[in-house]
């Protein structure tokens, strides 16, 4: 690793890691423009991230309330200093098959951990949160289908339209999925603790033998959002995940068929943020929704 400068002016990556850690800094090594390794005195390494200030502390306060379900493991925030972040590096390994049993089991016993309400933030929070790079409101309510409609999938389709992603008749499909969500939402559920964020580059395979989940946005919502996130990009080994998952929490009557009811959401968010290829995937999912 070798020591980097900071633009003039700018604190650097190192110095914000030695602060919050408490620890000597031997060596920093850029990872992307907003993340940074640093070498610590002690031999271990952290991740120091720099983003939005509501972002980074959305993300801080995700890691801590995923943390106290006790599973699946997240790293370990070191601190928050404004829009500065410190957290603990996963160190990988290859996917393999009891990881994604006992990743499966973890998840169960995460949404388990329940939440307040549907949309509720992490306590610390902000009501005004993100997805990736999108914003996302945590406004809460006791409803399901009327809370997913209002506060998930309609804003991100109103903002594809707006932005000339989608045109009105395919807006309108959409829309009727949401007119109809009370019939396939499908049994009742009270609110889960969600990762909120879960596709497979924030699944990380780590050399402990467990799965470790990084950069939340996390929430209380439905537990069926989480899997259809894992089954839209492409978990490792997601048959594996979804058999350790239902040792401990079976899924209600249906659950695969309502995969594309929850998916919905990312993909509208991808819309909003790529462009036309995922709108096309999201009105294929809206159709299917509407052949259940």
């Amino acid at each position: 690793m070798t020591l980097s400068s900071p633009a003039s002016g700018e604190e650097s990556p190192g110095a914000v890691a030695a602060r919050l850690t408490g620890r000597a800094v031997t060596g920093v090594r850029p990872m992307s423009g907003a993340l940074t390794e640093a070498a610590l005195d002690d031999g271990r390494t952290v991740v120091v991230k720099r983003a939005d200030e509501a972002a980074a502390r959305a993300e801080a306060a995700g890691l801590r309330w995923l943390a106290e379900a006790g599973a699946p493991p997240v790293p370990r925030v070191h601190g928050r200093e404004g829009a500065w972040l410190v957290l603990d590096r996963v160190t990988q390994r290859r996917p393999g098959r009891e990881p994604a049993l006992r990743f499966g089991r973890e998840l169960a016993g995460l949404h388990a951990a329940g939440a307040p309400a549907f949309g509720a933030p992490p306590p610390g929070g902000p009501v005004e949160a993100f997805i990736g790079l999108a914003p996302m409101r945590n406004v809460t309510g006791d409803d399901w289908p009327a809370w997913y409609a209002e506060h998930r999938v309609l804003p991100y389709l109103r903002r594809a339209v707006d932005a000339g992603t989608m045109d009105a008749g395919e807006a309108a499909v959409v829309e009727r999925v949401c007119a109809r969500l009370p019939e396939l939402a499908g049994p009742a559920e009270p609110p889960a603790r969600l990762h909120g964020d879960l596709w497979s580059g924030n699944v990380l395979w780590g050399a402990d033998g467990r799965v470790h989940v990084i950069d939340p946005a996390a929430h209380g919502g439905h537990r069926e959002t989480d899997l259809a996130m894992l089954a839209l990009f492409g978990c490792p080994l997601l048959d594996a995940v979804l058999e350790g998952y239902r040792e401990v929490a079976p899924l209600a009557e249906g659950w695969r068929e309502r995969v594309g009811v929850h998916q919905l959401f990312p993909l509208l968010v991808h819309a909003v943020l790529f462009g036309r290829g995922y709108a096309g995937q999201a009105l294929g999912a809206a159709r299917s929704a509407l052949s259940l």
